[in-house]
């Protein structure tokens, strides 16, 4: 039995075993206190690298400086009135010289335009040689002072594209009726490309009946075909130039414009100058099975795959990329957009997966920033109880610089995935254009310069043509091939190009034949 006293002095060795988690708890009651700091410090360390980054993102923005020249205020030009520059654009509009992938579809209406310039601009075709190639295109030589000298070659087309008349398509005024009316000259033409070709004949008029003698050669070429292609006119044109060993120093086409209101962020007008274009293909995608009659359809028919493979088409488009032309254009727009989207695009080298996201959410961005993949064309069964053995698509393609048909074929076998179906491109095919030089280029540099003598609060930037022109041909001749088209355009005008009430401000037209005027006497003179 244990002594009384035992227990006693037990109890404490039993109370303190007992307690024992307590009493070691006691000494880590600082832990959770330092576990606190480190996070508040971290947060702290993490807060100060945000506040250091937004403040660099802040101050490369301020500090973007512009690209544009500095205002321009030359000295006016006396054209014509602009009553008789209306009338003269006008009476190439009535002559319906629309071409077709076979030729002209009115032979005569071609050859009566040729006889209607003439007569229109005598001066020119006194003193500049004027030579028809492949029978419907027009090459004008005004020889230099200097002909060894690399020349200014100055581009336009003679074609249009046909004019829908039905019901559905409600001209104001007739599409070839070439009438001027409300301020406007009404007509198949006027924005695409008349325009361009009147004008620069308007220019080369009014510098001859000064006296002007240009210094280095110009050349005037007009294709007839570039609707289609420009296989016959422009293609032969730009062969001949390299055969008689021309070298140029500024070949300039149709392609962008100034325009306002089609680009958030800036609001003066943006006058976009296509430094390259994007090239096209047409891409075959068949499917192959075997066919049948439809009472006893298989489990996957050729338009099943097929339609299998559109959808996997669709669903993995080509890569973005916010390189080249893309790029280079924001960074001359960013300058003169807005405070927050600046802070945007003057930080692309850590936001530019943002704004790639914000460009490919809409169709005209997207194009800019990917090659795009359409499928127009879909062909199967001639008849409604038959299962066809072969289901074909067609995918118009549009290629960004950089990119190749090969691997636009390549990327679209591997989304298809399928051996059923094969991908081969077919028709003509046009890669890519080069892209002409713009940042820090002194050709380019007196591009913008002249763009601004006609429009001096515009913002000029390097852009993208998305669709083809004549120039492509013209790149043997030089680094320096460039799209822009004088004139303004808003979000209405868009749908007027190739489509209903074709038309150009009188006003506009004037602007555009100073253009050509300033542009002549600034690079040959």
């Amino acid at each position: 039995m244990a002594e009384p006293g035992a227990e006693a002095n037990e109890r404490p060795t039993g109370s303190a075993a007992a307690g024992s988690a307590p009493a070691a708890a006691a000494p880590a009651g600082p832990a959770p206190r330092r576990w606190r700091r480190r996070v508040l410090r971290a947060l702290l360390v993490l807060g100060l690298a945000l506040a250091a980054l937004a403040a660099v993102l802040v101050v490369r923005a301020a500090r973007m400086p512009s690209r544009q020249p500095p205002p321009a205020s030359p000295a006016p030009i006396a054209l014509r009135p602009d009553a008789e520059l209306a009338a003269h654009l006008a009476g190439a509009l009535r002559l319906p010289t629309v071409s077709s992938p076979a030729g002209p579809v009115e032979p005569r209406a071609f050859l009566e335009l040729h006889a209607y310039l003439e007569a229109t601009f005598p001066r020119v075709h006194q003193a500049l040689r004027r030579e028809t190639v492949g029978d419907y295109s027009l090459l004008y030589t005004w020889t230099g002072a200097e002909p060894a000298l690399p020349a200014l070659v100055l581009l336009a087309h003679l074609d249009v594209v046909p004019a829908e008349i039905t019901p559905a398509a409600r001209w104001t005024h007739p599409p070839f009726a070439g009438e001027i009316a409300d301020g406007f000259v009404w007509g198949r033409g006027a924005l695409d490309d008349k325009i361009a070709a009147v004008s620069l004949l308007e220019a080369a008029e009014h510098l001859l009946a000064t006296g002007f003698k240009p210094r280095r050669t110009i050349y005037l070429a007009f294709g007839h075909d570039e609707e289609v292609g420009g296989r016959q006119g422009a293609a032969r044109i730009a062969a001949a130039l390299g055969g008689r060993g021309v070298r140029a120093e500024l070949v300039l086409d149709e392609g962008l414009a100034i325009t306002r209101g089609l680009l958030g962020g800036i609001d003066r007008p943006i006058a976009l100058v296509g430094v390259a274009e994007k090239g096209f293909a047409d891409v075959a995608v068949t499917a192959q099975v075997t066919g049948g009659h439809s009472s006893m359809p298989p489990a996957s028919t050729a338009v099943g795959v097929l339609a299998r493979a559109i959808a996997a088409i669709e669903a993995d488009p080509m890569p973005t990329r916010l390189d080249g032309v893309a790029r280079e254009m924001l960074e001359y727009l960013a300058p003169e957009m807005a405070f927050g989207r600046r802070v945007l695009m003057a930080n692309l080298w850590l936001l530019a997966p943002v704004v790639e996201r914000v460009l490919s959410g809409a169709p005209s961005t997207n194009a800019l920033v990917r090659t795009t993949l359409a499928p127009t064309m879909l062909a199967g069964s001639d008849r409604s109880n038959a299962l066809p053995a072969r289901a074909s698509a067609t995918v118009n393609v549009r290629i960004l610089p950089g990119d190749t048909v090969d691997d636009v074929t390549a990327h679209l076998r591997r989304v298809v995935g399928d051996p059923r179906v094969t991908v081969e491109s077919v028709g003509e095919i046009s890669e890519a254009s080069p892209i002409s030089p713009a940042s820090g280029d002194a050709i380019f540099e007196q591009l913008m310069a002249t763009v601004r003598e006609i429009e001096p609060t515009a913002v000029v930037a390097p852009g993208l043509m998305l669709g083809a022109t004549d120039a492509r041909h013209y790149a043997p001749l030089t680094h320096h091939v460039y799209r822009f088209n004088p004139m303004r355009l808003g979000p209405d005008d868009l749908p007027r190009l190739h489509g209903v009430d074709e038309r150009i401000a009188v006003a506009d037209l004037h602007a555009a034949v100073e253009f050509y005027v300033r542009l002549m006497t600034r690079f040959a003179r």
